[in-house]
């Protein structure tokens, strides 16, 4: 049994041996040629990237801090009475166009607000508001003077 497994251990041993030969070459495409417009397409589309991400991080966070200055307690505050004064405003101009009265009333009024012109005439039973804005843009509204508008 002994020489039966060294008869086949020095079979195994003397059988012929077969390599190939070793191939270097360079990985990257910048050195071989083989590859090489697809690599520099890669590489620039990466950068493209990589500067389109950063340009989108930086606006992001400036309309954050945009935001953060738009919610302070002060200009809560300024936008409260903003909205006050204009409702104030509104009613005054809405009570003056449906003022029950005959001779000391006025039929027409006009106001100047942050750029914009807004007239009202009362005549033949209508009121008609033109709002005209600061680019020129015209408005007109045709309303029942009386008040009674039929719902």
């Amino acid at each position: 049994m002994k020489r039966l497994t060294l008869a086949f251990l020095f079979i195994l041993a003397s059988s012929n041996g077969a390599a190939s030969d070793l191939v270097w070459g360079f990985k990257n495409p910048s050195f071989s040629g083989q590859g090489y417009s697809s690599h520099v397409l890669s590489a620039e589309q990466l950068q493209f990237n990589r500067k389109q991400d950063i340009k989108k991080e930086a606006e992001a966070e400036a309309r954050r801090i945009e935001r953060e200055l738009e919610n302070t307690t002060l200009n809560k505050f300024l936008k409260n009475v903003e909205s006050r004064i204009y409702a104030q405003i509104s009613k005054q101009m809405v009570d003056a166009m449906f003022a029950d009265c005959t001779d000391t009333c006025s039929n027409t009024g006009t106001a100047e607000i942050e750029g914009s012109t807004i007239t009202w005439v009362k005549a033949d039973g209508m009121i008609t508001l033109t709002i005209v804005s600061e680019d020129g843009t015209i408005t007109e509204i045709s309303i029942p003077a009386e008040g009674d508008f039929g719902f």
